[in-house]
């Protein structure tokens, strides 16, 4: 039996499946993937899976570290992914949840189960993958630039704006694949079809 939407609804199909997929990815993770903030230790139904996710938490804090330094900013890091400003000593924790792999994971699920030609996906996939990295080293980086001058805002750029911008990233992602990339493959494929 195949799901129907309502007359009024069909237009919005597309944005509602990627809305289901967003959904079903992100509590599947958050039930399944568990570690706290401050804990190094991150499991999968109970497999210890922290090693990749404290290689990317080094990662992103010696990026941002060196773009930060990059910038004129006077930082220092620690063994255990603290950048501290030296002027004033606010500094921003690097732990395993500021890695981007989530996000990364959630772009794959949307871009995987949606519809499009596979030989379009093992290039488009990776190049989403490697967005979401690029905007997770600016978000870590400019939000503990921001810490410099203002640590009292640190909570709504962290916890609010640039969080539900990866979102937004993640959304344009998938609309370029919808309007563009999936729109042409299909386009193409019949027209050869057709000739």
């Amino acid at each position: 039996m195949k799901l129907q939407l309502p007359e009024k609804l069909k237009p919005y199909s597309g944005v509602i499946y990627f809305v289901v997929i967003l959904l079903v990815s992100h509590f599947f993770w958050k039930y399944t993937v568990l570690g706290d903030e401050e804990d190094y230790l991150v499991s999968f139904f109970g497999l210890d899976i922290t090693r990749p996710f404290d290689f990317m938490a080094r990662h992103t804090a010696h990026v941002s570290h060196w773009l930060l330094q990059g910038l004129g900013f006077s930082t220092t890091l620690t063994d255990n992914n603290v950048i501290r400003h030296t002027a004033n000593l606010n500094a921003v924790h690097i732990v395993w949840s500021c890695t981007g792999i989530k996000q990364a994971y959630i772009l794959f699920c949307i871009l995987a189960f949606s519809r499009g030609p596979w030989q379009h996906k093992l290039w488009y996939i990776p190049l989403g993958v490697l967005c979401v990295y690029l905007f997770n080293i600016l978000r870590i980086t400019f939000i503990t630039a921001m810490m410099d001058g203002h640590p009292e805002q640190f909570e709504l750029w962290h916890e609010h704006i640039t969080k539900y911008a990866f979102y937004v990233m993640i959304f344009g992602l998938w609309v370029a694949w919808e309007e563009k990339i999936r729109f042409f493959s299909t386009r193409s494929r019949i027209q050869q079809t057709n000739a």
